[in-house]
């Protein structure tokens, strides 16, 4: 299989590079509407474990308890996944996590994709010691193709036509139990990427994989 870093593919001239807010504002709205599966005990850890590793992308996406205070500070507080089946989501105060995201993330066989992933990874080393590889920042891959703006929600406008919504970005991801808003929110961010890649490799922007899901 091809390393993302050797597919730098150019693109035709006549695409746009940036979406304006208004222009954003005048799409539809994008939600991940397929199964969830919130990953909080033996059962569902063992058939993520096993789901996971026979995946060959995925979206990756991490979300973190903002903070509002200067000093103030958190790890990451949740993982989602995105295959082509479901989106699982890990809740990080559940150790039991660890392994199978450590065994997702270290499996040079399976891409790991998404925007702004650097950031994402180092964070979740605060978490977990991980040392993860075949990582495609969508953003970075943008960039490199003279995209003006590389952030998932302007790149979701640019290649998908869809508006992803915001509203709950903002809220406590630390909390025991999610709201079923949040965790669709979690499951888009991640289920976009896995799309944004796909989209990428249709357009030659990286390399394309045999029989993608």
């Amino acid at each position: 299989m091809p390393t993302p870093s050797s597919a730098d593919l150019s693109t035709t001239t006549t695409e746009p590079r940036a979406i304006s807010r208004e222009q954003l504002a005048t799409l539809p709205l994008g939600r991940y509407e397929g199964p969830i599966l919130w990953v909080d005990d033996a059962a569902s850890l063992s058939r993520a474990a096993t789901d996971l590793q026979q995946e060959r992308i995925v979206g990756f996406d991490t979300e973190t308890r903002p903070a509002f205070r200067k000093g103030e500070f958190y790890h990451p507080s949740l993982v989602q996944v995105a295959t082509q089946q479901q989106v699982y989501l890990f809740p990080l105060r559940l150790t039991a996590c660890y392994p199978v995201l450590t065994a997702l993330l270290q499996n040079p066989c399976i891409i790991k994709t998404g925007v702004a992933l650097a950031h994402d990874l180092r964070m979740l080393n605060g978490v977990f010691p991980v040392v993860p590889t075949h990582i495609l920042d969508l953003g970075t891959i943008a960039k490199r193709h003279d995209y003006a703006q590389t952030g998932v929600r302007n790149l979701a406008g640019l290649f998908l036509d869809l508006r992803i919504p915001k509203g709950e970005k903002t809220t406590n991801w630390s909390k025991p139990e999610l709201t079923p808003a949040q965790h669709i929110y979690a499951a888009t961010d991640a289920w976009i990427c896995r799309q944004l890649y796909l989209e990428f490799a249709k357009r030659g922007l990286v390399a394309a994989i045999a029989d993608p899901q």
